[in-house]
């Protein structure tokens, strides 16, 4: 017998082979197959994750706090912005596990929003954001009701802050902030703005507090509205305190009437001038004793660095702002030009609206339309006083045609006259009557071919 001889293989070794040959080619069969169906399926799923969703117009939805990715995905099914929920829900889970994470709040998707947008808004928190207001010289009782009056802010309105307290500011917030934090954050908002602005004071500076700052701003805020006029404004102001003149501002007079918590709708009267008390700078030296609205940042920067200027007067100039005056003959001849405007006005055909007979209201700066320049006063020289009823006007010279004004008398005298009917020479010196046509406070009339409104009176400019 050959040793080398190749041995038989049993039968069941033969038939082992094949079987197990068999049997792995099914499971890879099966395994391709199983492949190719899963593949299929995710891409149908990218598909239809990635496609125009269902939503037929726009939608806001809550996301509430608490909510996890099921509870999310079931609503945003329920409410048409996803077709699957599903599918959402699972692609939320990939998401979660690649370090996303959903954030509450107010979500406004657009129509046919996909869900491959819907995550990436949910996992960004793009959520829907408000804006509310506070324009400057705003006081705080008026801040506060708008605050209050917002649908969108929740809870109850808090205590008013102090006037002054409140950076006037576009504020940004989400559904369900609370009015109180809003509040809060415009109280902080100011405190790190007066901080900033009351580290860049001069040396010599008069005022001596940051409230002492917010209190100035505020009327500046109130006395003009003209960007580039704050600084000159504020000259004023700062000029008077430093040689001992009263501030004699409106404004200030007319928070202490209303507390600021509504608007003033009628001219000052002299009873209103010479009543006393603690906001009225005309018979108090000094500032107030504290802001009469909530300045914004262009008004405290304008008082602590106001124009180097010698001005202690101010009077409307018809164009919306102000003519400034070192000297009471420089302001007195302004105060002409604005009566001779309005006077001019009065008898122009193309005038707004005829003016009621009573209604003659005194310029800006204290000073009646027909009213001559009076002798200066102790406390405040060259300074005119409001009459408590307007005069009426006479018959006669309500009939009688406007006649031309007389240019003023020389600088070198210490009050201006008043323009007079060029047929009266030897009557200069006496008050002209009220003229026919005069003009009520907040009309409009007609200067240079364009509107200027009739400011309501500033008396003791």
């Amino acid at each position: 017998m050959n040793d080398n001889a190749p041995i038989d293989r049993l039968p069941s070794q033969r038939r082992r082979a094949p079987a197990l040959a068999r049997v792995l080619g099914w499971l890879m069969g099966l395994g391709l197959l199983l492949g190719l169906v899963l593949g299929l399926a995710a891409y149908a799923a990218l598909q239809r994750y990635s496609e125009p969703g269902p939503l037929a117009e726009d939608k806001v939805v809550m996301i509430d706090k608490g909510l996890d990715r099921r509870d999310i995905a079931a609503l945003l099914a329920r409410e048409g912005v996803v077709s699957s929920a599903a599918l959402f829900s699972l692609a939320a889970q990939v998401n979660r596990a690649m370090g996303g994470n959903f954030k509450a709040g107010e979500y406004a998707f657009p129509a046919a929003v996909s869900m491959e947008k819907v995550m990436a808004l949910l996992s960004l928190g793009k959520v829907v954001t408000y804006k509310l207001s506070i324009p400057e010289g705003w006081t705080s009782a008026m801040a506060l009701a708008r605050v209050s009056e917002n649908d969108v802010l929740a809870g109850d309105p808090p205590q008013p802050p102090a006037e002054g307290a409140i950076m006037p500011d576009t504020y940004v917030f989400q559904r369900g902030m609370t009015r109180a934090r809003l509040v809060e954050d415009m109280q902080s908002a100011q405190v790190k703005l007066l901080d900033e602005i009351w580290a860049k004071r001069p040396a010599d500076f008069i005022l001596k507090t940051p409230q002492e700052l917010v209190t100035l701003a505020s009327i500046v805020e109130k006395e003009t509205g003209v960007e580039h006029e704050r600084a000159l404004v504020a000259s004023v102001f700062l000029n008077r305190l430093k040689q001992g003149m009263r501030l004699q501002s409106d404004p200030t007079i007319i928070y202490g009437l209303t507390g600021g918590r509504e608007k003033l709708d009628r001219p000052l009267t002299k009873a209103d001038l010479a009543q006393d008390g603690p906001y009225n700078t005309y018979t108090r030296d000094g500032l107030p004793p504290g802001p009469i609205a909530n300045p914004g940042r262009a008004a405290l920067e304008a008082v602590i660095n106001p124009a180097q200027t010698n001005y202690v007067y101010f009077v409307a100039d018809g164009s919306g702002g102000h003519a400034f005056a070192a000297t009471l003959e420089e302001h007195n001849r302004n105060v002409v030009k604005w009566r001779k405007l309005v006077k001019t006005q009065a008898s122009t055909p193309d005038t707004a609206a005829p003016a009621p007979a009573p209604a003659a209201p005194p310029a800006a700066g204290g000073m009646a339309a027909a009213q001559p320049v009076p002798e200066p006063l102790a406390i405040n020289p060259g300074l005119p006083a409001i009459a408590d009823a307007p005069p009426t006007a006479a018959p006669a010279a309500a009939a009688a045609p406007q006649a031309p004004a007389v240019p003023p008398p020389a600088a070198t005298a210490p009050a201006a006259a008043a323009p007079q009917p060029a047929a009266a020479p030897a009557e200069a010196a006496a008050p002209a009557p009220a003229p026919a046509a005069t003009l009520k406070p907040g009309s409009i009339v007609q200067v240079a071919g364009r509107p200027v409104p009739v400011p309501r009176p500033k008396p003791n400019r």
